[in-house]
This record gives structure tokens, C-alpha cells and sequence, in this order.
């Protein structure tokens, strides 16, 4: 039987395509800069998103870590949502190895942080407090999509306070897919997908808000490994000093940036197809009784088990396993769906999910 994993975007394997373009990639020496995939790829993607430059880097982490330290000092303050990726799931690599402080604040029901809290955290200039340099955001954020009005709003009200601004875009293109979308989850399902221009316009849009944006490879877009951060030339030469010192100078690089750039090529346009089956799972799983589903916008679902099925909740993700489905619950339920999850996995992940709950 196979294995319906449902646990990550990140659990995808590389497309026979995929492999192809990395085993005929042209390489070189990143490290000294003659790597003419890895080059390549930077350029398509700061081309893409309307940025200057952009480099290259192992993890999301890791651009997260790179671009805050390229932004701020030691003794300087970042503001991000307390649930953000770049606060609560990055080991505190920006306070612990950085120096930066950073300022979480509390986000509303749609993932945004209210514009009044984030004037309300940007500290005065002041011995006491440390410096308030950057705002980061993140969007994708638990799988919504933040409204392009609202981030229009929050980055000029930064750059009207002197803040730098820095985008998590870890689901870019899952965000932009999303924006990009009006149909409904039947039609989508039918073949009816948002052309990749129109995506790619819908990530630009997003992107040209902020000062510096990352982009995970290695999610939805289906590719093995990598990330990149996107910036101005000045911006992505400090964030290049900072990768070397993290270790993320990783020489012959092109193979996995050959993986990004055929994701960036040829898997973009199939996310509407990930998001519909989010949107099936979760319309299924919102009609057992006592189960309370985030809205669907992306291909996240977001699930809190209440009465009177909580008694037996603890034991769903260990049933679920012993039917070859792979699930979490860190802090909530959660499914995900990707490239290598079809309809047919996620209608039998929903039986096996209502069986449980039946008896």
C-alpha cells in the first residue's frame, strides 16, 4: 500500500525530469562564484521578483538568518509574528548567533499583525530599548494567505517609521497561487489551473512590497534542497559574507540549483492542484462532528479536535500511521498536501480519518 504522507511539503522527491536537468547541470565553484547554474539561478529568480540580486543558500533557515543580519546590527530589533517561522521555528539563530532581538507580536485570525500593534512595538529612540530595524512578515502564514491591501499597509507603514522590511516567503508561490486563483475547488480539480505568468505576476506583486524576500526550492515547489534571498546588490553581497560564515558555502552547488530552476519552470502552475485537494481534505473533515477546520486557502490544513471526539484525538496520528497515511500534531493538527499526494491518497486519508471517529 502506499504511503500517503501528508506530514510536509518538504517530504517530496525529485521528478525523473527533475533528476534529469540535475545530473546535466554545468557546475563550478560557488564559493569563488563560477558556478554557472547556481548563477543562473540567481538571476532568474531576482529577475522574477523584481529584485537586484539574490543568492543562493541551503535552507529557508538560512535565509531567513542571513537576511536579518544583513538588515540589523547587534543590539538592534526585529518585529514578526509570534507564530512566524523566522521566530518560533528557527532555533532563535538571529538572538542566539546574531545578537538581534527580536519583538514577536500576536497575530489577528487571518495570520496579519494589526498595523496598531506594530506602531505600538516600534520603540523610541532610546538607551533603553533596543534599535527597531526591520518588520518581517511571512506568507504564506499557517497556510493563509495575507491580503495584498494588508501587506501594501503594513510595509509602508514600516518604511514610514524608517524599518526596513523583510518578507518569509518560504510558500511565495503558494501565496501567489493562491491570489492568482478565483475558480472553485470543483473546477480546479477539472484541469482549470492559473496559467504560470499569472502566478509569477501575483509573486512579483507580493514581492515588490518588501526590501528582501526568500523563496524556498524544497516545498511546494518540489525541488530536493535550497532556498534564496532576493535583494538589492548591497543588501545580498552583506548576506553572502554572513552565509559563508553559517557554513552555507556549499561549492559545486549547481545540481541543486538545477533542481530549482526546473521547479521554477515546470512546477509552478500544478500548486492550484495541491490547493484544491487541501480544500477537499478540509471541507471533508469539517463535517465530522467535533472536528473545527482553519479556512482552506492554500495546501494547509490546520484542524483542532474538540467534543466529543478530543478523548479520542491522541491516538489519531498513531491509527493514522498503522494505514500508511503520515500525519502531525505538534500543537495542532495538520495535513499538507504536494506533488506527491493525489486524490486518491487524500480520499482515503479522509476514510481513514471519519472510520476513526466512527466507532
Amino acid at each position: 500500500m502506499k504511503t500517503v504522507d501528508l506530514r510536509s511539503d518538504t517530504v517530496t522527491q525529485p521528478t525523473p525530469a527533475m533528476r534529469e536537468a540535475m545530473l546535466a547541470a554545468p557546475l563550478g565553484d560557488d564559493v569563488f562564484g563560477d558556478d554557472p547554474t547556481v548563477n543562473a539561478l540567481q538571476d532568474k529568480i531576482a529577475a522574477m521578483l523584481g529584485f537586484e540580486a539574490a543568492l543562493f543558500v541551503p535552507t529557508g533557515t538560512q535565509s531567513n538568518f542571513c537576511a536579518i543580519l544583513s538588515h540589523c546590527q547587534r543590539g538592534d530589533e526585529y518585529l514578526v509574528g509570534q507564530m512566524a517561522h523566522c521566530y518560533r521555528w528557527e532555533g532563535g539563530g538571529a538572538a542566539v548567533l546574531g545578537s538581534v532581538q527580536p519583538q514577536p507580536i500576536a497575530h489577528a485570525a487571518d495570520g496579519s499583525l494589526p498595523l496598531a500593534d506594530i506602531e505600538s512595538q516600534i520603540k523610541p529612540d532610546d538607551a533603553h530599548f533596543a534599535r527597531t530595524r526591520l518588520l518581517c512578515l511571512e506568507n504564506t502564514i499557517g497556510g493563509k494567505l495575507l491580503p495584498l491591501d494588508y501587506v501594501k499597509a503594513a510595509t509602508q507603514l514600516a518604511r514610514s517609521k524608517g524599518l526596513a522590511t523583510h518578507l518569509d516567503g518560504a510558500r511565495l508561490f503558494n501565496a501567489a497561487t493562491a491570489q492568482a486563483m478565483n475558480l472553485k475547488p470543483n473546477e480546479q480539480l477539472a484541469g482549470i489551473h492559473p496559467a504560470r505568468s499569472a502566478i509569477n505576476n501575483e509573486a512579483k506583486r507580493i514581492a515588490e512590497n518588501f526590501d528582501s524576500v526568500s523563496v524556498c526550492f524544497s516545498k511546494g515547489l518540489g525541488a530536493p534542497v535550497g532556498s534564496a534571498l532576493c535583494g538589492s546588490r548591497e543588501l545580498i553581497a552583506r548576506a553572502h559574507r554572513i552565509r559563508k560564515m553559517a557554513g552555507g558555502g556549499m561549492r559545486q552547488s549547481g545540481m541543486l540549483a538545477a533542481a530549482a530552476i526546473y521547479a521554477l519552470d515546470h512546477q509552478v502552475e500544478r500548486l492550484s492542484q495541491d490547493h484544491a485537494l487541501a480544500k477537499r481534505l478540509g471541507d471533508a473533515l469539517a463535517q465530522i462532528d467535533g472536528m473545527a477546520v482553519d479556512p482552506v486557502q492554500s495546501n494547509i490544513v490546520f484542524v483542532d479536535v474538540r467534543e466529543p471526539l478530543k478523548a479520542k484525538a491522541a491516538g489519531l496520528i498513531d491509527h493514522l500511521k498503522s494505514h500508511g497515511i503520515l500525519a502531525t500534531g505538534l500543537y495542532r493538527l495538520r495535513f499538507v498536501t504536494h506533488l506527491d499526494v493525489d486524490a486518491v491518497g487524500v480520499d482515503r486519508a479522509i476514510a481513514v480519518i471519519q472510520n476513526y471517529f466512527k466507532y
